[in-house]
């Protein structure tokens, strides 16, 4: 009757196979996240990039009509997450066309990005309003393209309100957010964004103000007016930065 050899694997054999593992599942995880985001990754010359879209609305607690865009938070910040986690992700480069959206879901991803350790680039095509604008300028560097536009202004809210000394004061404060978060994030004076925000004459059925691509940067809003490949070499420059000071 033949034996049976046993192979026993040592404890380092055992922890290279477990890193193994857990590499597998973490790749697994991260491409779940794209496909459910319609997010890519590229890589090129030896680094790799996450792109990642923010379009239509941003969808917060509440769910939209089936017909419309919609870019979802429970999404993007899992996303997020695992972008921050990759050692093998270098930089987050995010295209924004957005008419804005749920506040408090808008401010949330737009916190996300301004607290990554990896180099993050934005890029507003089309349009960036509303809570697009924190979302636009989250970014280390902020691109915008010379069509598109970008519309500031208070926040509001649709259906029941309370006509109470509370509500105005809620919402003022959620306000104050709004503006702080845009005015640490960009180079745009907080007086000249409030002014922007309260605009009468600009918007015919509104208050706030519509900025072009290049009104945008000249008020400090946006770094730069510019393109993908804009948007790109800055962030491989970034990269190549932080890799040539480790």
């Amino acid at each position: 009757m033949e034996g049976k050899t046993e192979v026993i694997m040592s404890d380092k054999e055992k922890n290279e196979e477990n890193k193994e593992l857990d590499k597998e599942k973490a790749e697994n995880l991260h491409l779940e996240n794209i496909q459910m985001s319609n997010a890519v990754t590229t890589e090129s010359n030896g680094k790799r990039f996450h792109c990642m879209t923010i379009i239509g609305q941003i969808e917060g607690h509440y769910l939209l009509p089936n017909d419309q865009k919609a870019t979802k938070y429970e999404q993007i910040i899992p996303l997020l997450v695992s972008v921050e986690e990759d050692d093998d992700m270098d930089g987050l480069i995010i295209i924004l066309n957005t008419v804005g959206g749920d506040v408090e879901a808008g401010l949330a991803i737009s916190e996300m990005i301004a607290s990554m350790s990896k180099p993050t680039v934005s890029l507003v095509l089309g349009g960036g309003h509303s809570i697009g604008v924190p979302l636009a300028v989250s970014a280390k560097k902020s691109f915008i393209v010379p069509s598109a536009t970008m519309t500031v202004h208070p926040v509001r809210t649709t259906g029941l309100v309370v006509s109470a000394p509370q509500t105005y004061n809620y919402f003022n404060r959620m306000q104050d957010r709004i503006l702080k978060f845009v005015c640490d994030h960009s180079n745009v004076e907080m007086d000249k964004l409030r002014e922007m925000m309260l605009a009468k004459d600009e918007l015919a059925t509104d208050m706030g103000t519509v900025l072009e691509g290049k009104e945008a940067v000249e008020c400090g809003l946006i770094d730069e007016v510019g393109g993908l490949s804009d948007a790109i070499r800055v962030l491989d420059e970034m990269v190549k930065n932080i890799k040539e000071n480790k």
